[in-house]
């Protein structure tokens, strides 16, 4: 006799779904279902197995949830404190004060939540994190549902909740071996840039890195300025410099590269590192524009991040990743360069595969997490729908975020948080808007 198929736990039935992997398809008459928080059935809606639960999506758009590859979540109480200034200005006399005077643990655990709920309910499924009192965003991530690679921060001087570099790589190193098994958090390294980071520490990092097999994660080649000085003060390109310290590989997520030489695209194609592009945030520091069609062409996997709301001001990826195919098209200099499909690409599998989570989520494929994010195409401003995917990108904003699961639990449902309390995140960020900003002394 035949074995009976085990009922799925959801079965979605969406106008369109699009899998990311195969590249460009978009398929209708299909359906997805869910089991034990897994992709357990894709395939045309008419053969789709029994399901405890059916939900027809009319007019929406399923993808794969969205990867915010990079971020600094509890910075969002720091939104709009020093806008309209370089990026040393903006660190030196704003932020890095206004660090020493309020990060706390509980700053963290309350700018993380806030964080999570924005980007949720703009459809991401999984972020990287890098930011003081690691620990704490760990515990926000746990709580919430949500999917995060949390990279402890390291820098030559004191930080909040590191005195040294050897207490952050301690902490680093405790935070790998608790969390190792943890089905949603993964921890990385995360030293902060070339040049808040000594040779002798770096070279630390990547023996602890290589010994745990830990993703390395850091701002590099985020300005002109900042590679003119490493060239002034030791005549090497901060890229070539990691390179000569063993840093590069398929391990690090290299954030921002705004500036690329020949024999800096040589070194990230020959090592595999992966570019992590922050379109906005680079936009409005000034710092410069990251070639992503060349870099995408010479082979390096590009994904996509926010940055921190300190510098965005937001955490709407959608809105990110249009930025993105705008102004590759822009710097490229051709109307062809990253298209919706690839742009959809960049802001879900290659965010996948930079935080080593590819074989985990990233694309709708069978046997991997019900990470999802469904889009309502269905307004005046998404019509007519040619090409859903086109719609998206160019046409669409996050208030279209529907549904949002991640590992099968539904996080977001008919644009609400399901597991957070919205107006109680709202009343919280206003009171510390009120402390930060001196509304209540």
């Amino acid at each position: 006799m035949p074995i009976a198929t085990p009922l799925l736990d959801l079965l979605l039935v969406p106008d369109w779904l699009v899998p990311v992997e195969p590249a460009g398809v978009v398929l209708e008459g299909h359906a997805l279902g869910i089991r034990d928080g897994q992709i357990a059935w894709l395939g045309p809606r008419e053969r789709a197995p029994q399901a405890r639960e059916v939900r027809t999506l009319p007019d929406c758009l399923l993808t794969p949830g969205l990867i915010n590859a990079h971020g600094h979540a509890a910075m969002t109480l720091f939104r709009g404190l020093a806008d309209d200034l370089p990026l040393m200005t903006w660190l030196q006399e704003h932020i890095w004060p206004a660090e020493g005077r309020w990060v706390t643990e509980a700053f963290v655990a309350d700018g993380t939540d806030l964080a999570i709920a924005e980007q949720l309910k703009g459809g991401i499924t999984c972020f990287a994190d890098m930011y003081f009192y690691p620990r704490e965003a760990c515990d926000r991530v746990h709580r919430s549902g949500i999917r995060a690679q949390i990279a402890v921060p390291l820098l030559d001087f004191p930080i909040p909740g590191a005195r040294t570099p050897d207490e952050a790589l301690h902490l680093a190193i405790e935070l790998f071996g608790e969390l190792r098994h943890h089905p949603r958090i993964t921890i990385a390294l995360g030293p902060h840039a070339p040049y808040t980071v000594s040779d002798e520490n770096l070279e630390k990092i990547r023996v602890i890195a290589d010994q745990l097999d830990a993703p390395l994660h850091m701002h590099i080649h985020e300005t002109a300025s900042e590679v003119e000085q490493a060239l002034k003060d030791n005549g090497e390109r901060p890229l070539a410099r990691l390179a000569r310290l063993g840093l590069l590989g398929p391990n690090l997520q290299a954030v921002h590269m705004t500036q690329i030489s020949d024999e800096d695209l040589a070194l990230l194609v020959e090592s595999n590192t992966s570019v992590v592009h922050c379109p906005e945030s680079n936009l409005k520091l000034a710092s410069g524009f990251c070639p992503v069609e060349r870099l995408w062409q010479a082979g390096v996997n590009v994904a996509v991040g926010t940055d921190g709301a300190a510098s965005n001001n937001d955490l709407d990826l959608l809105g990110e990743t249009r930025t993105a195919a705008l102004l590759a098209k822009a710097v490229a200099g051709s109307a062809t360069a990253l298209d919706a499909h690839r742009a959809l690409r960049m802001a879900t599998l290659n965010g996948a595969r930079a935080l080593a989570l590819e074989a985990i989520t990233g694309s709708l494929e069978v046997g991997k997490a019900a990470d999802l994010t469904v889009f309502d195409l269905s307004g005046l401003a998404q019509q007519p729908v040619h090409d859903p995917v086109s719609q998206l990108i160019y046409a669409t904003g996050r208030d279209c975020v529907k549904d949002v699961w991640v590992a099968g639990q539904q996080l977001v449902e008919d644009r609400r948080l399901s597991q957070m309390d919205e107006a109680a995140l709202a009343a919280n960020a206003r009171a510390w808007g009120a402390r930060i900003g001196g509304r209540n002394e």
